[in-house]
């Protein structure tokens, strides 16, 4: 069975910063893209960033170019997102996602799936 856990998620102010991470057990990653992303209160589940198997490729949405970084490390079957200068839109619920394939933006491409961790950022 296949299992994906975030965990570094936290009540940070304005301007810190916090790294998530994404452990997956079940299965390797090494072939798989992921991808993370987040859900505020009373919106839609968004797009956050994505790598694609290597980490040779990343990609992100427009609002968080610039301070948030995602990577990867195989060995550790662990994906991380470095989230900087965090902003109080930052807040939500940030997922972790895998998928067989090329990297997505959209989240019905993913097909594993972690519960979630609280990310929460005051002004």
């Amino acid at each position: 069975q296949v299992r994906l856990i975030e965990s570094g998620g936290g009540l940070v102010q304005a301007g810190d910063s916090l790294r998530l991470s994404c452990v997956v057990s079940g299965r390797t990653i090494s072939s798989s893209a992921m991808g993370w992303f987040r859900q505020a209160p009373g919106k839609d589940r968004e797009f956050v960033a994505a790598i694609n198997w290597s980490g040779g490729r990343t990609y992100y949405t427009d609002s968080v170019k610039g301070r948030f970084t995602i990577s990867r490390d195989n060995a550790k079957n662990t994906m991380y997102l470095q989230m900087s200068n965090l902003k109080p839109e930052d807040t939500a619920v940030y997922y972790c996602a895998a998928r067989q394939d090329v990297a997505a933006r959209q989240d019905v491409e993913y097909d594993y799936w972690g519960q979630g961790t609280q990310v929460t950022v005051s002004s």
